[in-house]
């Protein structure tokens, strides 16, 4: 690549010092208004650009890339997950794919332990019945929830973040377990104690909470359907901070209104902005409108790797962060 400022097209609005920096290296279309890319609109900026910068609301599928114009080299995605691009059609098109591994780490670990605390504790019910008006005072009795400290955590991808919220429910006394794709050194379960499942099916009847940390693949969709939601025990609760499409939302539902778990935590969603209109009426559950990643510092960070990526590549080497085989 020779170009020194080469066409670089953001889909969505960036922090405004992410932006800034874009418009002093390259040559950058903004969306100064932060309206979501239609399927035009992603067509026509994959046919002009060098460099497209998209986030996980955009769906770069096989016709799009196959479509895009002979100068699209670099897809530097806003975001660690790539479950949005056809990793398989980009690598035929000779198109590099990057994101943005490792810098959101403690805040989804954050959130996820935010969750794993707010949904046995009720304190999503506690704010409504504060905010209603109709709270009378305390009560011995009143929102009785259950204590973390000595509870299993089932931790499902035992990735970064995994790790990550392993430490954080290790501090707060909790046992940790986990089902992975492969086992963890010995000295990495050592440090936060872990137990591990091969068969994730095993380890569901046998934890108190389930946090989902594995990223959407095909292998994933649906990992939690109704028959392994029904493997979990009856005081279980469900924490998701990963993707929305790894849970069956219907299955999920059902077992709630049943009562066959006794609640869940969500901050994503299967048919995002879509919200499943049962799960609204439920009182069992916290609801998050995808805001794991949502620190400020996490989103600079992002950007300055995405910057980091697009330079690298102008320089005519591999980007830091190229996806080879999904994730990084």
């Amino acid at each position: 690549m020779t170009k020194k400022r080469p066409k670089v097209i953001v889909t969505r609005r960036l922090p405004e010092a992410v932006e800034t920096r874009m418009a002093e290296l390259f040559d950058v279309t903004l969306n100064l208004d932060d309206t979501p890319f239609d399927r035009a609109m992603l067509a026509e900026a994959m046919a002009t650009a060098d460099v497209l910068v998209p986030t996980l609301t955009d769906d770069v599928d096989a016709d799009l890339i196959a479509n895009a114009g002979p100068n699209l080299k670099l897809i530097a995605n806003f975001g660690n997950g790539v479950d949005h691009i056809d990793l398989a059609a980009a690598r035929a098109k000779g198109i590099i794919v990057t994101n943005t591994p490792g810098v959101l780490t403690d805040d989804t670990a954050d959130m996820a332990m935010a969750l794993i605390l707010a949904v046995p504790r009720r304190l999503a019910e506690g704010q409504r019945l504060l905010r209603s008006g109709d709270w009378k005072g305390w009560s011995p009795t009143m929102l009785l929830g259950h204590r973390i400290h000595g509870k299993r955590l089932g931790i499902v991808g035992m990735g970064r973040i995994g790790l990550a919220v392993a430490q954080r429910a290790r501090a707060f006394g909790m046992a940790v377990h986990y089902h992975n794709r492969r086992r963890l050194p010995e000295a990495a379960e050592r440090t936060v104690e872990a137990t591990y499942w091969p068969r994730l099916e095993a380890m569901l009847s046998r934890v108190d909470i389930i946090s989902i940390n594995c990223p959407h693949t095909p292998e994933t969709h649906h990992l939690f359907n109704a028959e392994r939601i029904g493997l979990m025990q009856r005081h279980a609760f469900l924490i998701n901070t990963a993707r929305g499409e790894i849970v069956d939302e219907p299955a999920l539902v059902d077992a709630l209104e049943r009562g066959a778990i006794a609640g869940a935590g969500l901050d994503v969603f299967e048919h995002e902005p879509a919200i499943h209109p049962r799960l609204l009426e439920l009182p069992n559950v916290v609801l998050l409108p995808h805001m794991s990643s949502a620190t400020i510092e996490g989103r600079l960070a992002m950007g300055e790797k995405v910057i980091r990526n697009i330079k690298v590549w102008i320089d005519g080497h591999r980007p830091p962060d190229q996806v080879l085989d999904g994730w990084a």
